[in-house]
């Protein structure tokens, strides 16, 4: 299957380039387009290709500003951090749209959603609802300041300020806190992660959504992979995803 990425990051190109080799070896990148004006003259020409990965942030414009000036009649998947611009990407040939740092397994999701989707053109009812709720979720935001922890047959409050990091500890969500203290939660981490402030909790990887005042250390780990360290200490390694190497230095150096 021939692909075409459309990202003006060498990063972030060449990480969508691995994903897509792990999820199918098959998968071909035909090209890679980092500006508005190369993409209008790819697309202007005949090209072989079945599926478009799209940045909307290019290196001289939004790309859709390509739209304007050729038509790309094959599906495209947006890809993006930030969701302001959903709405926008309805009204051209979409199938999906993913929030970078694009995460492998929603990523091979969006590639199934195309093999079904290969006759069908747009976004169906159920993708629109889904973006249209996210979009409703993310504006004017407000994050829990307050979490319960059970402790027998009482509840005990935790302000999240004071949590150095949430972690799932065999099958239990447990929250780590800045004095070493650490209490069981009746949460899924999925649902924590919705409810703190992305600036000041970032979701390491599967297990771990770290507060950026516990982090003390960086180190690169092999396959480019980022290796923490945090206080208070774990004694299980947090390792953060070559995928979302570049998005958490991002994130660190704000």
């Amino acid at each position: 299957m021939n692909v075409i990425i459309v990202e003006d990051e060498l990063a972030a190109s060449d990480n969508l380039s691995y994903l897509l080799n792990e999820i199918n070896p098959a998968i071909k990148v035909v090209t890679v387009l980092d500006t508005v004006k190369e993409a209008v003259e790819f697309f202007s020409r005949p090209y072989d290709a079945v599926l478009v990965f799209m940045d909307i942030h290019l290196a001289d414009g939004i790309s859709f500003e390509i739209f304007d000036q050729v038509e790309i009649d094959i599906p495209i998947i947006f890809t993006t951090a930030y969701d302001q611009y959903a709405l926008k990407a309805f009204k051209v040939n979409s199938i999906d749209y993913l929030l970078k740092p694009i995460d492998e397994e929603e990523l091979e999701d969006a590639l199934n959603r195309f093999e079904i989707q290969t006759q069908q053109k747009g976004m169906d009812e159920h993708q629109v609802k889904g973006l249209l709720e996210l979009i409703q979720k993310k504006a004017g935001k407000s994050y829990k300041s307050t979490f319960l922890a059970g402790q027998g047959n009482q509840l005990t409050p935790i302000k999240t300020e004071k949590i150095a990091y949430f972690f799932i500890d065999t099958g239990v969500v447990k929250a780590v806190l800045f004095d070493e203290s650490s209490y069981a939660l009746d949460s899924k981490l999925e649902e924590i992660e919705e409810s703190l402030d992305p600036t000041v909790f970032y979701r390491a990887n599967r297990q771990f959504i770290i507060h950026r005042d516990a982090i003390v250390n960086i180190k690169y780990y092999f396959n480019s992979k980022l290796l923490l360290t945090v206080a208070p200490p774990c004694t299980e390694p947090i390792v953060v995803s070559k995928a979302k190497a570049t998005d958490f230095k991002k994130w660190m150096s704000v």
